[in-house]
């Protein structure tokens, strides 16, 4: 996919890393060229342009861009107008950065396909992830729905998914299992990292330190963790 992000902070220019990281080909844009020079040769392009400028924009391949993303944190307008002459620019998607309620609904006005709100997100699922004890990592659905990492508990080590009756008996879905691999480098030293081992089938039989990638209630997934935390305790 061919992706232009707006806006080199500390969130665009990691949202750009990893993007580029995840095999996309991605043109970074900033006016600062210190920042330019920090990201060159981890993107496929980076380009210094001031944001507010319309001309600047010639230098950067919009009408062949499948998105667009404005991660410009200022609220001094420059991310409104760099929007605003995208979406007059180019028909791909748009993504925009707002930093507060006013700039949604201008965004909204401007048919913005995806408003985000970095700082408020990160804090609500950090939030969410003190608040249940015990999980490893969250992503909120919606207000009730979440999909969560929780370690296996003891109840079903050991046994295979149906034997276990893990959905019936704690009204959560097995989305996938992380499991701890052992393996030798190049130079002959023992380690070990966490494996997707796709979806589960019925006969998959649970390990120890197995890590449960789950979806369910928020009310569902405490009390599974209440509960493993008080079969630990005993």
């Amino acid at each position: 996919m061919k992706i232009v992000v707006i806006g080199l902070g500390n969130f665009g220019m990691a949202l750009a890393i990893h993007l580029a990281d995840s095999v996309n080909e991605v043109i970074a844009a900033d006016r600062d060229i210190e920042k330019i020079e920090l990201i060159k040769d981890k993107v496929s392009h980076a380009v210094a342009l001031d944001a507010t400028n319309e001309n600047a924009y010639h230098s950067l391949p919009l009408k062949s861009t499948d998105l667009a993303i404005v991660a410009i944190g200022e609220k001094d307008g420059a991310a409104m107008m760099s929007t605003a002459i995208i979406k007059k620019i180019t028909n791909a998607r748009v993504v925009a950065r707002s930093s507060s309620p006013i700039q949604d609904t201008i965004l909204e006005a401007m048919g913005v396909d995806n408003i985000i709100h970095p700082e408020q997100e990160f804090a609500e699922r950090l939030t969410k992830k003190i608040n249940l004890k015990g999980s490893i990592d969250n992503f909120e659905i919606d207000d009730d729905y979440l999909v969560s990492e929780v370690t296996v508990c003891d109840d079903v080590v050991g046994k295979d998914l149906i034997e276990s009756n893990f959905r019936s008996k704690y009204n959560l879905n097995i989305i996938t299992i992380l499991r701890q691999k052992e393996y030798t480098n190049i130079i002959g030293r023992k380690s070990s990292k966490k494996e997707v081992i796709g979806m589960p089938q019925p006969e998959t039989v649970f390990q120890k330190n197995d890590v449960l990638v789950v979806f369910g209630k928020n009310s569902d997934i405490e009390k599974y963790l209440e509960k493993d935390a008080k079969r630990s305790n005993h």
